[in-house]
């Protein structure tokens, strides 16, 4: 079972609606409060060579990424720290801290204890005013469909390309792009940090629309033979650009670098160059 099927369970329980998003959803009056958490491992999040500095900071950026997703500006975080050692904890949050500040937000606490694996748990909280709060449902047939950033370029500094090290290990999330997208009336939106394809299908199943995408305009890595890039693209993990769907006459967004890579269709499913894309990407999973 990967993580997605466990979700359908836990909807069973908690509702669609609590489930269907980057973050959850609060109606607070005037605005909408959205929050999330993410849980990261040393073994499985942090490839060797991260400094504890870039642990904190991927920690951080993974949950504002979430925010940005839903066109909201992030106003606190939380981090939990279970560290094998106490003298790692002041880099992490030093990492943590400079993220937060780097997209307006502040750094307010969490929790530390003792574990035997280096295990981050960052909770974000932003606000999002009702007019331009993107879900993930909400494409529509004849939206554009659109990516910022360049896909597979974190997969390919996982497999050594010295280059793409940074993009890996450094991230940055789409949060004032996310604004823009949101103002500008962004129709569907999401991270792509499980992968493009994967990221795709989530945002049709969601929306009930097909996606059509064309393989020769997706951005692919520089610097990486072209076979793996288009792989890297498609199916890499670990990037934080974001994928949304929008009206043809709001695109381009003003302060927002993103390509048309495709168009929203009646139907369902994804396809590349008219063919089905198999959903693939970043997940979870229990034996």
């Amino acid at each position: 079972m990967d993580d997605r099927a466990l979700v359908k369970a836990i909807r069973a329980i908690i509702g669609t609606a609590a489930t269907d998003d980057d973050c959850a959803v609060i109606d607070d009056g005037d605005n909408y409060l959205v929050m999330s958490t993410d849980m990261l491992h040393e073994t499985t999040d942090f490839p060797a060579g991260m400094t504890d500095f870039e642990c904190g900071w991927m920690a951080a950026a993974v949950t504002l990424s979430d925010v940005a997703s839903m066109g909201a500006l992030p106003i606190a975080l939380l981090l939990a720290a279970g560290v094998d050692r106490a003298d790692r904890v002041e880099e992490i949050i030093r990492g943590a801290d400079e993220c937060c500040r780097a997209y307006g937000c502040r750094l307010m606490g969490g929790d530390m204890d003792a574990h035997t694996e280096c295990t981050l748990v960052s909770t974000g909280l932003g606000r999002v005013s009702p007019a331009c709060l993107v879900r993930r449902r909400g494409a529509q047939p004849g939206d554009i469909v659109a990516v910022t950033g360049v896909p597979g370029r974190a997969q390919a500094g996982l497999d050594g390309y010295v280059e793409h090290w940074k993009a890996l290990v450094v991230p940055r999330p789409g949060v004032f792009e996310g604004q823009a997208l949101g103002r500008a009336g962004a129709t569907s939106m999401m991270d792509v940090s499980d992968g493009l394809s994967i990221s795709l299908h989530d945002l049709a199943e969601a929306s009930g629309v097909r996606l059509d995408v064309r393989e020769a305009v997706i951005p692919r890595p520089e610097g990486v033979p072209a076979e793996d890039a288009a792989r890297y693209a498609l199916f890499g993990g670990g990037d934080f650009g974001l994928l949304f769907t929008c009206p043809a006459a709001v695109f381009p967004v003003a302060g927002v670098d993103a390509i048309c890579i495709g168009r929203v269709v009646t139907g369902a499913g994804v396809f590349l160059d008219g063919v089905a894309l198999e959903k693939a990407g970043y997940s979870h999973y229990w034996e």
